[in-house]
């Protein structure tokens, strides 16, 4: 279908250039006279039912064509006009006599004037409009990129969404560059209009005194009814499109079609009614005004007026009766009182100074932070997080703010709205003015810095954040640390029912048969405590299919697990191919391994305390001599070992990473930094 319609418009094309070329009848310019008028009057509504510019973008080249096809009737009907003594169609002679009224001369005058009107007031008018926008759209481009890429940086956009809202920006700059170029048509349409107009008239009275053997007075009658018919049947489809130009071009501020912007925003003020209501009532009182037409139009705004305002107070009316009962009455219901019961999984407090970044009344894009942080989440490690839920709370300090998981107090931290976080990663030599405090997320030293010292700052080499970027930062890594506290029975039937979509049969075949969705809570909850993503719940589950019968405990089933997921894990720390780690000597392992116990409910260590903090203590030793070599120090052990090892160090050590031969794929090289041994 879309092929067909390519090749109509190629062919009205071509239709309209023969108009130039080939003699019309008059029956055929009849008919292509009204379809001018319908396409004329089609694009004017058009206009007024977009929302913006670009959802009708094809009218710069829509207008270059419909000029080029009045130009053609413009030749077609003075063809016409001249050779065939003013016959040149019905449509034509009925503009003609109609609306001229047997009076050459007002005809001539009212096509003046819609010449003049659309040629002075439209045309020029949507000319400067489309002349000052495509200026103004060409110097905002700039901005505008820089602002898409600040949302991109900071994660409220992903790249998808901006490579969108740059291709619209490059669209809108396209647009109203073409619009200012394509103004020019319509206003040169005007004055080829008035050139034709004369010329018709000059030629034909000519033409009707030599070869026609009339009087002036019968030729000038013929010829000027002939040629103002068909100036009013072109110039009335050209003022519409001028129209459309006009409005186009000054749609940018509109967020609905036209109708709706002047329903909501025309009656928004009914006093403005009332008060011209009573002026025209006032007006009566002037001798000589038209007493019955001022009645009837103040009357009518004194009521539209009282309609309107009465409209306006329906929802507060409203509101006052679905005011809350008093605290008392609400709670003398027990059912209300297990509300009291209710604890939320994430929540946040503020203090009053942060709001503005929290209220999207005020601007605020906190809500838009969490929402990508969701997404985030959900990509990365597989696990999507639940809303969290904000409150005011009026006794914390100004710029404070609290993180709650559910219903207690995990973290707290301090940001100063209007300054930025400039923090040193290193190198930087050059100090600079602000206020010293510490990173709350990751307990960096820092400063915060007003909006003059930004660039001074970033200039030295520091890393700027700004205060509700810090606040999402804080929030992300104390999520990502608790994220297994956050995986409930609920959120594990919601993964295996989006699981079910793709995958039912094995789904069903392993759950609750070879393990239960308790067990399978905990081992999930087992792989995001060392930040082991649960994306591919596939493999997962057809890892607990393969070892459910004959292992039972969650804790061993983890590791194989693991195992699996040895890409993923090998994708998460080997760069480059490379995996420089720390291993454990083989007498500590045989040392660990010995004293491991195992009963009904799952194995657990036995070991002198002694010599517990002995491993330790060289755990920690042999951490903090590469800590300056690479960012996240790796322990690699042997299968068997890495379980029992985890959780020997797990209380003095939590943030250290252990692997094990068997989770890291076999193309890695790895790179031994230190040994651990006792």
């Amino acid at each position: 279908m879309t092929k067909i319609f390519n090749n109509l418009v190629t062919l009205f094309v071509i239709c309209i250039l023969l108009l130039i070329i080939i003699p019309l009848n008059t029956v055929f310019l009849d008919f292509m006279l009204i379809f001018n008028l319908s396409l004329s009057l089609s694009i004017l509504l058009i206009t007024m039912y977009i929302k913006e510019p670009l959802e009708f973008s094809v009218f710069p080249s829509i207008l270059l064509i419909t000029t080029l096809l009045r130009v053609g009737l413009n030749v077609s009907s003075t063809r016409l006009i001249l050779g065939h003594d003013g016959e040149a169609g019905k449509v034509i002679k009925t503009f003609g006599q109609f609306v001229i009224g047997g009076n050459p001369i007002v005809g001539f005058i009212i096509f003046i004037i819609i010449v003049v009107v659309q040629f002075i007031v439209i045309t020029k008018g949507a000319e400067r409009v489309a002349e000052v926008s495509a200026r103004f759209t060409l110097d905002a481009m700039p901005g505008k990129q820089m602002a898409i890429d600040a949302d991109l940086n900071s994660g409220l956009i992903d790249e998808k969404m901006a490579k969108q809202r740059r291709l619209k920006i490059q669209r809108e700059a396209d647009f109203y560059g073409s619009m200012d170029g394509a103004s020019k048509f319509v206003k040169g349409d005007a004055i080829v209009s008035i050139i034709i107009v004369c010329i018709n008239i000059i030629a034909g009275t000519i033409i009707g005194l030599v070869t026609g053997g009339k009087t002036i007075t019968e030729v000038l009658s013929i010829y000027t009814i002939a040629t103002v018919g068909d100036g009013l049947v072109s110039q009335i489809p050209a003022l519409m499109i001028s129209t459309a130009t006009g409005m186009i071009v000054t749609r940018a501020a509109s967020e609905n079609s036209l109708s709706m912007d002047l329903s909501s925003q025309f009656f928004a003020f009914p006093t403005i009614f009332t008060i011209t209501g009573c002026t025209l009532l006032l007006m009566c009182l002037i001798p000589g005004f038209p007493f019955g037409v001022l009645i009837l139009f103040g009357g009518f705004l004194l009521f539209l007026g009282y309609k309107l305002k009465k409209r306006d107070k329906k929802p507060k009316e409203e509101l006052i009766d679905d005011l809350p009962v008093s605290e008392t009455e609400f709670y003398k219901n027990s059912e209300n009182i297990y509300s009291l019961l209710n604890v939320e999984p994430v929540e946040m407090e503020f203090g009053y100074s942060l709001l503005p970044l929290v209220d999207e009344k005020k601007g605020g894009t906190f809500i838009d932070r969490v929402v990508m942080l969701r997404k985030q989440f959900a990509a990365e490690i597989g696990l999507v997080i639940p809303s969290v839920h904000l409150r005011d709370n009026m006794g914390l300090r100004p710029n404070e703010y609290v993180i709650k998981l559910k219903g207690e107090e995990i973290a707290r931290g301090e940001v100063l709205v209007g300054h930025f976080l400039a923090m040193d990663p290193g190198g930087t030599y050059e100090d600079v003015e602000g206020i010293d405090t510490i990173e709350p997320a990751f307990g960096l030293k820092a400063k915060w810095v007003n909006a003059n010292n930004r660039e001074v700052a970033q200039m030295y080499g520091y890393t700027i954040i700004d205060a509700l970027s810090v606040i999402i930062t804080h929030l992300s890594e104390l999520v990502k640390k608790h994220a297994s506290e956050l995986l409930g029975r609920k959120e594990v039937n919601s993964l295996l029912d989006h699981m079910k979509k793709t995958d039912k049969q094995l789904v069903e075949d392993i759950i609750p048969a070879m393990i239960s969705i308790g067990d399978l809570q905990k081992v999930l909850a087992n792989l995001l405590n060392e930040l082991i993503p649960i994306k591919d719940i596939t493999t997962i589950l057809e890892t607990l299919g393969e070892y459910g019968n004959t292992v039972k405990d969650t804790d061993l089933l983890t590791e194989y697990v693991r195992q699996a997921l040895k890409r993923t894990i090998t994708r998460k720390y080997a760069e480059n191919g490379d995996l420089k780690v720390i291993t454990v000597n083989p007498d500590l392992e045989n040392i660990i391994m010995s004293n491991v116990k195992k009963n009904e409910h799952g194995s657990y260590i036995t070991m002198e305390p002694e010599m517990m903090q002995k491993i330790v203590r060289a755990h920690l030793g042999e951490i903090n001599k590469i800590k300056d070599i690479v960012r996240d120090p790796i322990v690699l052990t042997s299968p068997v070992v890495r379980l029992y090892y985890k959780k020997l160090i797990r209380q003095f050590a939590s943030e250290s990473i252990v692997l094990s031969f068997n989770e890291i794929e076999a193309d890695i090289q790895v790179q031994s930094l230190g040994v651990i041994a006792v």
